[in-house]
């Protein structure tokens, strides 16, 4: 028997990157799965249809996270489509990598808007679903947070607090039966990562490195740890944040 099977998922942010590959992950061990996605309705889509082919169940729903009215209208359709919620992997995040003095209150607010009220608003709505026997919440962070990188101001602000919104929501919903976690991924080659460009590309030679096992993350190894966590296989893990960075430090 697969790892979900008769489970249902949402993943945001699931159009591309470690967000589709976690949505594909989860569609093979036999979840159902929401993929959302902001504005790359062709690359939800493209999931949608690998999923399905494989043999699973998906659906593409779209929702910019940082509006209440569309997480809303997010959780709604989950329910309307699968009328159950088991899991829900917080992968949608937006990032700007500038030195202080270029940092403005409108990348302040995008930034926060998607990284840190989006998972809120949709852990708020996921309770709302999650069955007697609870639910599994994967928040995606970054190793970055434990890192001194310049530039990277307003990004690892946001995912230190979305570390801190695990930690205290693994003990306010544990009596629940609903666990938090967190990955902390490394280096992983993405879309995002290549549409730095020469960034990307120092960032790439920045991180191997510092890695011991030599080499730059794929979106595969932060999905297998996903799985892990949806799985009962963790069902004795709460509060916990994975990192999954090759041993990056």
């Amino acid at each position: 028997m697969k790892k979900l099977e008769g489970k249902v998922a949402v993943v945001t942010g699931a159009s591309k990157g470690i967000g589709a590959e976690i949505a594909r992950a989860l569609g093979r061990e036999g979840a159902k799965v929401v993929v959302n996605y902001a504005t790359s309705m062709e690359g939800a889509d493209r999931v949608v249809a690998e999923i399905v082919k494989a043999g699973g169940h998906a659906v593409a729903v779209q929702a910019d996270v940082s509006k209440s009215a569309d997480v809303a209208r997010l959780f709604s359709e989950t329910k309307r489509t699968y009328d159950r919620l088991d899991v829900l992997v917080n992968n949608a995040a937006v990032f700007k990598f500038e030195p202080l003095e270029a940092v403005t209150e409108d990348e302040l607010q995008r930034e926060f808007g998607t990284n840190v009220i989006g998972p809120v608003l949709a852990i708020k709505e996921a309770v709302r679903l999650f069955g007697e026997k609870g639910g599994s919440i994967i928040n995606i962070s970054t190793v970055a947070t434990k890192q001194r990188m310049a530039g990277s101001l307003v990004y690892v602000a946001s995912k230190t607090a979305l570390e801190a919104i695990t930690r205290v929501l693994s003990s306010e919903l544990g009596p629940r039966g609903i666990r938090v976690n967190a990955i902390s991924p490394g280096g992983v080659d993405t879309e995002g990562f290549a549409g730095l460009g020469a960034t990307g590309d120092q960032m790439k030679a920045a991180f191997v490195p510092r890695t011991p096992l030599g080499r730059f993350g794929r979106p595969d190894d932060v999905a297998k740890v996903a799985v892990f966590l949806a799985s009962d296989d963790s069902a004795w893990v709460t509060g916990e944040n994975l990192a999954v960075s090759g041993g990056f430090n």
